[in-house]
C-alpha cells in the first residue's frame, strides 16, 4: 500500500509541475505538435518516451547521489561552476515564472470570468502563500489535492473531444505543409520536453527524501508516461479543429466551447488550476533558493518573493511568455543532455562493478 502511495505522490508532483497554463490552455500542444499535422503524433509519442526516461533517470541519480534539492542536482550534473551559472539563470526564470502565472490568473478572471484582473492575481497570491507556508509538506499536499482534480477534468474534456466530436481537416492540413516544415516535429518534441523538464526537476528532486530508490524511479517514470498520454489526448482533440485552432490564444477553451457552454466553464477551472500548480512549483523553488542565499527563513522569503513578483504580474500574460520561455528551453536542453550523460555513466559503472564482483 505504501508503495502505491509514494509512487502516486511522484506522479502527482510530475504532472503538477508540467501541466501548467501553457499545457492546459492547449497553446503548448498546438505550437509543438498540432502545427505539424499528422507528424505531430510522432512528436507526442517521442515526448512520452523522453518524459518517462528523464523522470526515471533523475530519481535514479537523486537516490544514488543522495541529492534532495535542485541546486545540488545542478552542481552534480553540470559541475560546480557551470551548475552555479545555470542555477542563477534558473532562479531568475522561477521568479519570472511566478509573475507570469499570477498574470495568467488575472487574465483568466478578466477574459473568461469577466471579473477584475486584480482579483485573479491576488487570489492566486493568497492561495500560493497559504499552501506553501508549510514548505515541502505544503508543496506535496497541494499537489496531492489539486492535481487529481485537474487531471480528471482535463481527461473528460479532451477525451470527449478526441473520440466523440466529429470532423477533421488533419490530412488536408498535413498535405499543405512543406517538407522541411513537416520534419521539424522531432526538434519541436525535444524542445518541448526540455523546457518543461527544467521546472519538473525542481519539484521531483524534493521527493528523494520521502521515497526509496525503486518507488522513486518507477513513480517518476509512470508520471512521465501519464504525462505523455495527456499530450496525445490533447493533440487528438485539438487536431480535429485544424486549421482554425491555430488562431486562438486558448485553443482548448475553443474546443470545450464546441462541446457545450458547461464544458467551457469546467475547462476554465482546469486552466486556472494549471496556472496555480505551476505557480506553486515556481514559488517553492525560488523561495527555497532565496532562503539559502540570504539566510532568511523560508516563510519570510516566500512572502517576499511573491510580493516582489506582483508588479511584473500586471503586464500582459502573452508578452511575458514570449520573452521568458525561449531562454528556459535552452536551459532545459543543457540539463537533459547532462542528465543523460551522467545517468549512462553511473549505470555503466554500476553494471561494470557488479560484473567484476560476480566474476570473483
Amino acid at each position: 500500500m505504501d508503495r502505491i502511495k509514494y509512487r502516486l505522490m511522484l506522479i502527482m508532483g510530475y504532472l503538477g509541475a508540467v501541466i501548467g497554463a501553457g499545457f492546459a490552455s492547449g497553446q503548448e500542444i498546438v505550437q509543438f505538435f498540432v502545427t505539424y499535422g499528422s507528424y505531430g503524433i510522432k512528436g507526442a509519442l517521442m515526448a512520452t518516451i523522453l518524459f518517462a526516461a528523464c523522470g526515471g533517470l533523475l530519481l535514479y541519480l537523486a537516490h544514488r547521489q543522495r541529492v534532495a534539492n535542485y541546486q545540488d542536482m545542478l552542481g552534480y550534473l553540470l559541475g560546480h561552476k557551470m551548475g552555479r551559472v545555470v542555477d542563477f539563470l534558473l532562479a531568475i526564470f522561477l521568479f519570472l515564472g511566478i509573475s507570469t502565472m499570477l498574470s495568467a490568473s488575472g487574465a483568466v478572471f478578466y477574459e473568461h470570468l469577466y471579473l477584475s484582473k486584480n482579483l485573479g492575481v491576488f487570489l492566486a497570491y493568497g492561495l500560493i502563500v497559504i499552501l506553501l507556508v508549510a514548505g515541502k509538506k505544503g508543496l506535496i499536499l497541494s499537489y496531492n489535492i489539486l492535481v487529481p482534480v485537474k487531471i480528471v477534468l482535463l481527461l473528460i474534456i479532451s477525451g470527449y473531444a478526441a473520440f466523440f466530436v466529429e470532423g477533421s481537416h488533419l490530412e488536408a492540413y498535413t498535405v499543405s505543409l512543406g517538407v522541411e516544415e513537416a520534419w521539424n516535429w522531432m526538434l519541436a518534441s525535444i524542445l518541448y520536453v526540455a523546457y518543461n523538464f527544467a521546472l519538473a526537476m525542481v519539484v521531483l528532486t524534493e521527493y528523494q527524501t520521502i521515497t526509496n530508490r525503486r518507488n522513486g524511479i518507477v513513480g517518476a517514470a509512470l508520471g512521465g508516461l501519464i504525462l505523455g498520454v495527456l499530450v496525445i489526448m490533447n493533440y487528438l482533440s485539438l487536431s480535429k479543429f485544424l486549421p482554425t485552432v491555430l488562431h486562438y490564444e486558448v485553443p482548448m477553451l475553443y474546443v470545450a466551447g464546441h462541446i457545450s457552454l458547461t464544458a467551457k466553464h469546467i475547462y476554465t477551472l482546469v486552466l486556472w488550476l494549471g496556472i496555480l500548480t505551476t505557480a506553486i512549483a515556481n514559488a517553492y523553488g525560488f523561495a527555497q533558493r532565496f532562503s539559502r542565499f540570504t539566510g532568511l527563513s523560508y516563510g519570510v522569503c516566500l512572502v517576499l518573493c511573491m510580493t516582489m513578483a506582483l508588479p511584473l504580474s500586471m503586464q500582459s500574460f502573452s508578452s511575458l511568455v514570449t520573452k521568458i520561455y525561449p531562454l528556459f528551453g535552452v536551459l532545459g536542453v543543457s540539463i537533459i543532455a547532462a542528465l543523460l550523460y551522467r545517468a549512462v555513466k553511473e549505470m555503466g559503472g554500476e553494471l561494470y562493478y557488479r560484473g567484476r564482483s560476480r566474476n570473483k
